[in-house]
């Protein structure tokens, strides 16, 4: 009975980072950030704020981590909710797991700032990390050595996927080489009229529906944008998918969103890239955010975290080589 009562609180509090055609936007986004804030971080992570171009950032800081690893973590909430207030405690935890710093952008939101606003904060930032981190690594370097490069892995989850794939799609080749890794949780993966949940009238999970969907993406932008691979990764050609950097996706084995990731990964392997899909048995959207209801949360990012150090030792293609030192960040600003 306790396990079932964890489950349905789990998904109750899940619930919340979805917007439906009922809920108002200022109601939805005041309920994410009442039930996922944190007064306390985890694990002894410290919190900074950093401007990158002109979009404000937290920067969270584990005790030890990777002096040239850094993760941009772009917040999901519907395209219309999510702030850095109600990812603080999760983005907390997965700095702490992947040993690296966690940077988490206050980007603007829907729909007072439609597509492409979201998109383009993202790009400041990224550019704006990069070289912060690249100047960085030229400083630790030792004298008579090549400086090594930053390594910057892109995380997102849900309708943030689709800005995290924009980002890549829009890295020339310099920016890219230093992206390790791709990590999804629950993507959305394609919001055209061609996407079967969107066409279907009722189609739903636990969590999620098409409904969602389909209001969240008339907020986030015009129907004629829908099939741009810039909102709909899926319908990207194989050209652009050429050379993008190796994808992690990991989500619940019963989302309805699973068959588009799985499409998704397909095709990224097709086109000569890594991608591994991590599905986890008789799991929900988002789980990996209830961890005050399911052990499974804990241990997903555990995963994720050894995905990240390379530790893992599971599918080859999803090992990563570089084992860069780590510092303790109360002596290192890098």
């Amino acid at each position: 009975m306790a396990i079932q009562n964890d489950r349905k609180n789990a998904i109750k509090k899940l619930r919340l980072l979805t917007f439906g055609s009922k809920t108002n936007v200022d109601v939805f986004r005041a309920k994410i950030d009442e039930a996922f804030k944190t007064v306390f971080l985890p694990n002894g992570v410290e919190r900074t704020e950093y401007c990158y171009g002109n979009v404000d950032c937290d920067i969270l800081s584990p005790e030890i981590y990777a002096s040239n690893r850094v993760m941009l973590y772009i917040h999901g909430g519907s395209f219309v909710g999510g702030s850095r207030n109600a990812y603080r405690g999760f983005c907390s935890s997965l700095a702490a797991k992947c040993f690296c710093r966690v940077v988490v952008p206050e980007y603007r939101l829907a729909p007072e700032f439609p597509y492409p606003a979201a998109n383009e904060d993202i790009q400041t930032v990224f550019k704006a990390l990069f070289t912060e981190e690249q100047i960085a690594c030229s400083l630790n370097a030792e004298p008579g050595t090549k400086p090594r490069l930053p390594e910057i892995i892109i995380a997102a989850d849900s309708s943030a996927a689709s800005i995290a794939c924009s980002l890549v799609f829009n890295l020339k080749d310099k920016f890219r080489t230093c992206v390790s890794k791709v990590v999804l949780l629950s993507p959305w993966l394609n919001l055209s009229q061609s996407s079967r949940l969107i066409a279907t009238k009722k189609i739903s999970d636990e969590v999620m529906s098409g409904d969602i969907l389909r209001k969240s993406a008339s907020l986030y932008t015009s129907d004629a944008n829908l099939d741009s691979h810039f909102v709909s990764p899926l319908l990207a050609d194989a050209e652009l998918l050429k050379n993008f950097p190796p994808v992690f996706i990991q989500m619940g084995a019963r989302e309805i969103l699973l068959d588009d990731a799985r499409r998704f990964c397909d095709r990224l392997v097709a086109a000569g890239n890594s991608c591994l899909l991590d599905k986890w048995p008789d799991m929900m959207f988002m789980f990996q955010m209830a961890d005050d209801f399911l052990n499974e949360s804990h241990l997903a990012l555990d995963k994720i975290g050894k995905i990240i150090t390379g530790d893992f030792a599971g599918e080859e293609a999803v090992q990563i080589q570089n084992q860069p030192r780590l510092e303790h960040s109360l002596h290192s600003e890098a």
